[in-house]
């Protein structure tokens, strides 16, 4: 059992990103709402910035930006209970086997728990087979908790990790009309769907003839991060620039901050398929999922079928409210009313056990032997999950150092020099 003093448990979290940071206290806090929390924020492109962290609002005990070697170093059950781990599956998976060995032989060892930051809509195999090995793999829905089974089982790995909760940052006041207001319209935008400028022309171009049509309304565009910031995904054409040119009405307004107190004053969510949706729906707040591009995979609005919020931005200028199928939210973790109770028995129940397996990532020298060198690499681990020296150092050379700060200002170099190539440069620097 895990060496833990009287109290609290103690849940360090591993983000890689400021979305992933807000995924892994909040289930941190829904593990234990009391537990001391420490934060080690992994060092790359997508590292939080301060502002990011103070908009997201949540506090930890401690703070600090570290490289994987850091990490793997510093985490263990002297100074943690759980390790909520909260990045990209490449990174769960090369921290596991980096636990696996910094643990190895010393007769205890933290709980590892992660899962998924929003919807799962692509890459559910890959994703999954990733993060299998860790304690607790988290399903945000009874739907979620279904397919992952399936996959697990599929190749012969255990189920038993696999837990059902909901998205931890669900919640807040229900949806009340107020008429001392506007009506006011929030399309949450996202990074990376859809993509492509023409795309992302069409929609902005959409949401700024509804704020002309409904002069008696208030239109916010929901932005994701400001010039210079990241998240996982590489903005190529921001929405901020590219609403510059056509003259939105003054009842049109781009907004930052917390997607909680956004929707504090939103009568009706837009979107092609963001998280955003579900915190809507959970509030009761009428919500479309546009159909204006399709209904396709890589936008990932295929997850929505059958939750009855399809619309497009026709039918919204023609006053379409669309209603949610209660059958679809359920099936989906919007409206459960206590749905971390078996996570906090899953976890309490591997702390109070005499003794934990060693981590079983699924892939292995042995079932990976091309795949696996090269996942583990990009966090300086060697086959075995062992820090390599001189392949990630503590402190970033020049040349990392000069690729880094390029990747994290290329938005503001391209807003003021106006150019638009650099990123495909800019994707190709950020994998070094």
């Amino acid at each position: 059992m895990p060496k833990r003093k009287s109290g609290p448990l103690r849940v360090t979290v591993v983000a890689d990103s400021d979305t992933r940071w807000k995924w892994g206290a909040l289930t941190a806090r829904r593990i234990d709402p009391e537990a001391r929390l420490d934060a080690r924020l992994l060092r790359g492109r997508a590292t939080p910035t301060p502002r990011q962290l103070a908009e997201l609002g949540i506090p930890a005990d401690s703070m600090v930006e570290a490289t994987a070697a850091e990490i793997l170093a510093g985490v263990n059950e002297e100074n943690c209970d759980v390790v909520v781990v909260s990045c990209v599956g490449g990174t769960v998976q090369a921290l596991l086997h980096g636990f696996n060995r910094a643990w190895e032989g010393r007769g205890s060892r933290p709980v590892v728990v992660t899962g998924y930051v929003g919807v799962v809509y692509e890459k559910l195999a890959d994703g999954l087979l990733l993060r299998a090995g860790a304690d607790v793999v988290l399903a945000n829905s009874a739907d979620d908790a279904q397919r992952f089974t399936a996959v697990y089982e599929g190749v012969g790995h255990p189920a038993d990790a696999i837990v059902e909760t909901a998205l931890p940052f669900l919640g807040g006041e229900p949806h009340r009309p107020d008429d001392t207001r506007p009506f006011t319209v929030t399309f949450a935008v996202q990074p990376s769907a859809p993509e492509g400028r023409a795309d992302r022309m069409h929609l902005l171009r959409r949401t700024v003839e509804h704020a002309r049509r409904h002069p008696e309304r208030a239109v916010l565009v929901k932005l994701r991060s400001k010039p210079g910031e990241h998240t996982t995904h590489i903005e190529e054409h921001p929405y901020q620039k590219l609403v510059a040119g056509l003259n939105p009405p003054d009842n049109l307004s781009l907004v930052y901050g917390n997607m909680a107190e956004v929707l504090d004053r939103t009568d009706l969510l837009v979107t092609v398929s963001s998280t955003a949706a579900l915190e809507a729906l959970h509030r009761g707040i009428p919500t479309a999922v546009l159909t204006d591009l399709g209904i396709r995979e890589t936008l990932g609005n295929h997850h929505f079928l059958g939750s009855g919020c399809y619309a497009s931005w026709d039918e919204l200028d023609d006053g379409h409210l669309p209603q949610a199928d209660p059958g679809w939210t359920a099936a989906h973790g919007v409206a459960s009313t206590d749905p971390y109770a078996a996570l906090r028995t899953r976890v309490r129940s591997l702390l109070d056990a005499p003794e934990l397996p060693r981590l079983a990532p699924y892939y292995t020298a042995r079932t990976a032997p091309g795949y696996l060198p090269g996942v583990l690499a990009r966090h300086g681990l060697d086959i075995k999950g062992k820090p390599v020296a001189g392949l990630a150092p503590a402190e970033p050379g020049p040349l990392r150092r000069a690729v880094r700060d390029l990747v994290r200002n290329s938005a503001r170099t391209a807003y003021r020099q106006g150019v638009q190539r650099v990123a495909p440069t800019i994707r190709r620097l950020g994998q070094l």
